[in-house]
């Protein structure tokens, strides 16, 4: 980076001070703003002041080795730069300068034919000096630093391939819910259209089923495909139905397509306006109503990005929103949120609060530097409500809501975090107790006194605006969401004078982000149980340091967080795998950071205040073991593949099916009974019938 003179310091402060007092004796014109930092080929900046005979010149100029300046501004004419100058008047007393690059940005290559093409990936990387001159005599300067990247362009046109939404009629539910991973294979999805034939041949035989893999249909009692219970009657497999799958009366239950109706007829007479009639059954987009047939209301998005106190709840459509406010005061205390709510079947269910108290203030309070008013303390604060909403058919059947407090001190900013899910079936009878994808991962610290688990997040960096670690919040890590994300750390030459407390400076950022020692091995843990929490393992980093940097370098920075999961599939509910997290490990990554002075050069940095950014980074990555634990296949399984009954439509083995164990849509004894009786009908049609007799007839002649 070059350092500005302080020729320049001084004349860009005098400028300022003159413009102020409207006087234009000793400077009247400056550039805004006087120094840029271009990565692109575009530039532009403003000159301000008064422009009356201003002309512009453009240079391209070198630090100096022995002081790190460069050259003052000249109004002489120079050498033709690669970068074409172009101005705009802008009113009376503002000029607009423009800059554009004059070359291309093509990385050279075998199939290049463009003879100015880039030779390495940084193309671009001079000091450019502007003068704004009257009379040759210089006003004002602006000085460009360029660092600009070669553009590397795809070898093959963009596809045009464009998404084909299916017909909702026989769709209802969305085209495949388990693919969850834009532009990637999710496993065991077999309805994912970014797996190939390769990728879904190692798992076709194990594919999700129902609504989740892609098989939105149910299937009616009648279908001679369906599992025939022990109350189904004997004449079931004599008396189903074979249909297909897209012709059952389920069909446009869920549709929301478009209707026509009538244009009234004109009229003179007031409209009435009739208030919402509550419906008798919920159905998906319906507003939830209360005892008092009033909406069910949750603060939510408007849209445009405002917060709505009192929207209403919809059937069956999940939500998640962030509401920033700025307090200056206490709020004031929440609603009492036990109420009863109709559940669409002419009955009414309460809503059950679970209270929680918030351990990681930085999801919810973010400080500012602005102090308006003295800080006040603020005890029971709601920073977040989750309601999560059982249904069955067109009816609730529970309504749970989990609201986080915290103690927090006024004037603050205060991220509220609002969500609501929906699942199908009973709170007391949900089965599921494994990890869901994009639940977040649940961390815990035991308590030595109590032993009981509190629960703590594992999280990962989220970066602000500015990108700066220092602002940077945490969001959770979410199970089967593979993620990267990081932020950046200024540091000084100083800072790299003294790399241990640098070391130690990142290390406590890293360490921020997990802060748990216990991770719950199912989605519902007992805090009350150590036998559902395994250890967290933490890699041993190399304890061997250098010694501190001399010359702006400082080795072994952990600058990467890697947070490992290692999970497998352990039993199925209503045909969904339950995911159990067997080991969690977390790994740090060393790297050098190295403070680059001047323009390429090698020579030690000569300003101990020089900045320059470094990143620092965290991910989690999630491994199924379940799909690495498949016995190894045999030689003649692999070879003798007409014999396999799951990639051939005519399966030999299984020709006589009912009579084998491997049936078990019935007792195997009922199944036995009926295969007999099915053979002794064949017999006796082959006694009777045709053939058997014109064997008689040519016995008897013979």
């Amino acid at each position: 980076m070059t350092r500005l003179p302080s020729f320049y310091i001084g004349f860009y402060f005098t400028c300022i001070i003159f413009t102020f007092f409207n006087d234009g004796t000793v400077c009247n014109v400056v550039f805004q703003p006087a120094f840029i930092q271009a990565s692109g080929p575009k530039i532009s900046s403003f000159l301000v002041g008064n422009v009356s005979g201003i002309s512009f010149s453009l240079s391209a100029v070198s630090s100096s080795n022995a002081t790190g300046s460069i050259p003052p501004s000249s109004c002489l004419p120079v050498y033709q730069t690669q970068w074409n100058l172009s101005y705009e008047l802008i009113g009376k007393n503002a000029f607009v300068v423009r800059m554009s690059l004059n070359r291309s940005l093509q990385l050279c290559g075998n199939e290049t034919s463009i003879l100015d093409c880039c030779l390495e990936p940084l193309c671009v990387q001079e000091t450019l000096l502007v003068s704004a001159c009257v009379d040759e005599t210089p006003k004002a300067s602006l000085i460009i630093q360029t660092q600009i990247y070669a553009q590397v362009l795809p070898g093959k046109p963009p596809s045009v391939n464009k998404t084909v939404i299916p017909n909702q009629v026989f769709q209802p539910l969305g085209q495949c819910p388990c693919d969850v991973s834009p532009g990637e294979c999710d496993i065991r999805c077999c309805c994912d259209q970014d797996c190939t034939q390769e990728v879904l041949g190692l798992f076709a035989t194990q594919c999700f089923p129902g609504p989740y893999g892609g098989s939105f249909s149910p299937v009616p009692e009648y279908q001679c495909s369906t599992q025939p219970s022990e109350n189904d009657p004997d004449w079931f497999p004599f008396l189903c139905v074979i249909s297909p799958s897209y012709n059952n009366p389920f069909l446009g239950l869920f549709y929301d397509g478009g209707t026509v109706s009538a244009k009234p007829s004109p009229s003179f007479q007031a409209p009435q306006m009739t208030a919402t009639v509550p419906p008798i059954n919920y159905n998906q987009g319906n507003p939830i109503f209360t005892k008092d047939d009033k909406y069910f209301t949750i603060p939510q998005n408007t849209g445009t990005g405002q917060c709505a106190e009192n929207a209403p709840v919809a059937f069956l459509e999940n939500f998640e929103f962030q509401c920033v406010r700025r307090l200056q005061f206490c709020p004031s205390p929440s609603d009492d949120l036990r109420v009863d709510v109709k559940d669409g079947q002419g009955g009414v269910i309460a809503v059950s609060v679970v209270d929680e108290v918030a351990e990681n203030l930085r999801l919810f309070v973010s400080n500012s530097p602005e102090v308006s008013s003295e800080p006040q303390q603020c005890d029971n604060v709601v920073v977040s409500l989750r309601y999560t909403f059982y249904w069955s058919g067109n009816s609730l059947t529970a309504i749970t809501v989990t609201r986080t407090t915290a103690n927090i001190t006024v004037p603050v900013t205060l991220t509220r975090r609002y969500s609501a899910v929906f699942l199908n079936g009973n709170e007391t009878s949900q089965p599921y107790s494994g990890y869901q994808v994009k639940r977040p991962l649940i961390g815990g610290v035991l308590d030595s006194e109590t032993g009981v688990v509190q629960r703590t997040q594992i999280s990962l960096l989220q970066p602000a605006g500015d990108g700066l670690c220092s602002s940077a919040k945490l969001r959770s890590a979410l199970f089967g969401i593979n993620s990267t994300s990081g932020c950046v750390v200024p540091v000084s030459l100083t800072n790299m004078t003294q790399c241990s407390l640098l070391r130690e400076r990142v290390r406590s950022v890293l360490d921020g982000l997990v802060t748990a020692t216990l991770v719950s091995t199912s989605g519902k843990p007992d805090f009350y149980n150590l036998t559902d929490w395994v250890n967290i393992t933490t890699s041993q980093q190399n304890q061997s340091q250098s010694a501190e940097g001399s010359k702006g370098e400082c080795s072994a920075v952990p600058t990467h967080l890697h947070i490992h999961v290692k999970s497998s599939i352990m039993g199925r509910v209503q045909g969904v795998p339950q995911m159990f997290i067997q080991s969690m490990q977390i790994s740090f990554l060393e790297s050098t950071w190295r403070i680059e002075c001047g323009l390429g050069t090698m020579d030690p940095c000569l300003n101990p205040e020089l900045m320059q950014n470094f990143p620092v980074t965290s991910s989690v990555t999630f491994t199924d073991l379940s799909l690495y634990s498949q016995p190894p296949r045999s030689r003649f399984s692999i070879n003798f593949t007409e014999f396999d009954c799951d990639r051939n439509d005519v399966c030999w083995p299984e020709l006589a099916f009912p009579l084998t164990t491997y049936y078990t849509g019935e007792p195997y004894s009922e199944a036995l009974a009926k295969g007999l009786t099915l053979v002794f009908f064949f017999i006796v049609a082959s006694v009777l019938g045709t053939p058997w007799r014109q064997i008689r007839q040519a016995w008897s002649n013979f």
